[in-house]
Parts: C-alpha cells; sequence; structure tokens
C-alpha cells in the first residue's frame, strides 16, 4: 500500500515538473522575443550560451499571470532575480527583529572601543 503511495506521489510530482518546465519554455521564449536580452536590473547583455542565465521575472509574482504583450515580465539574470526573490524575505525578517532588537545592544556597539585606554591607564 505505501508502495502505491509512494508511486502515485511520485508520478503526480512528475507530471507537475514537466507542465510547470512547459509553462516556463512558453512565456520565457515570448519574453525573449519581446524584449532586449539584457538584465532589467543590473543592465548585463546576454547572448549565446549565456542567454540560460536570463531568467524572466513576474512582476506581480504571479506565475499564471502571463499577458501576451508581457507586461508582467521583466527580464533579469539569475542573480538579480534570486534578489528580487529574497528582497521581501529579507524585509520581512528584519521588520520582526527590529522588535526584539530594541531591548538588545545594539550592533554598531564595540566592547573593545575604549580597550587601547584603558592598556594605556594600566601601564
Amino acid at each position: 500500500m505505501a508502495d502505491l503511495d509512494a508511486e502515485r506521489h511520485d508520478r503526480i510530482v512528475a507530471e507537475m515538473r514537466k507542465e510547470e518546465q512547459q509553462r516556463q519554455a512558453g512565456y520565457r521564449e515570448k519574453a525573449l522575443k519581446l524584449f532586449p536580452h539584457v538584465c532589467g536590473r543590473c543592465s548585463r547583455e546576454f547572448e549565446g550560451k549565456k542567454l540560460r542565465e536570463l531568467t524572466v521575472h513576474h512582476r506581480d509574482h504571479n506565475h499564471d499571470n502571463n499577458p501576451p504583450d508581457g507586461s508582467n515580465w521583466e527580464l533579469l539574470c539569475v542573480y538579480c532575480h534570486d534578489h528580487e526573490h529574497t528582497r521581501g524575505v529579507q524585509e520581512q525578517r528584519s521588520e520582526e527583529s527590529s522588535a526584539d532588537r530594541r531591548d538588545s545592544p545594539s550592533l554598531a556597539h564595540s566592547p573593545f572601543a575604549a580597550l587601547s585606554d584603558r592598556l594605556k591607564k594600566r601601564s
């Protein structure tokens, strides 16, 4: 029974991955035809084998929103695309931890700031 569940699970996951790859290939090809092969953030140009490093970013983060005019897309290099998707996570973390930091010492504080003066007094 567990083998059947595992096989079914594997089959469903494989189908979903295949569908996602087909969907991505469709809008990626359209985006590459619509836009110049330049990263929308860092302005690096891509051609030949390097073109694979250029990805399609969905501005509204909805991968099912693929208008034919490409108005929800922008081409980003893999680095800028990764940064774009981690940016919200980093901002959320900093907002959550800012409340914790109010009561804790600042990282700008240096425990060794007056060390030189103390060593001079001992001498």
